[in-house]
């Protein structure tokens, strides 16, 4: 009949979750290397805070991405790219969530032909 024949449905979950599982990986290697190589984040710190404490040094963690201004009181302010961690997260459920759903109907479906025969 057909030489293609029609994508299934567990294929066609399987690789929508390799792309948003792909997509996550890229959006956080993003965010990694923007902290690796500075960014743009120094430029959010102040020189003095609201107490007149001068800017002692920058803190940065990988994940979630942590960026904090330290200060030479102790205290810090930290920003946050809660954009970047929202989109990863969504992703890696979406990812999480279509490869069960991909685990789910392929076992449904192999079940079926096994009754079948």
């Amino acid at each position: 009949m057909l030489r293609n024949p029609p994508r299934t449905l567990p294929g066609i979950c399987a690789v929508l979750a390799l792309l948003f599982g792909l997509s996550a990986m890229a959006l956080y290697c993003y965010g990694w290397f923007s902290v690796a190589l500075g960014g743009p984040f120094p430029e959010l710190c102040e020189d003095e805070n609201g107490s007149g404490s001068r800017l002692a040094g920058l803190a940065q963690d990988f994940w979630p991405l942590r960026n904090a201004c330290v200060y030479s009181d102790g205290s810090t302010v930290e920003h946050l790219s809660p954009s970047i961690n929202v989109l990863v997260h969504v992703q890696v459920v979406l990812a999480v969530v279509l490869t069960c759903a991909a685990v789910f109907l392929y076992r449904r479906a192999r079940r079926l032909r096994a009754q079948t025969t």
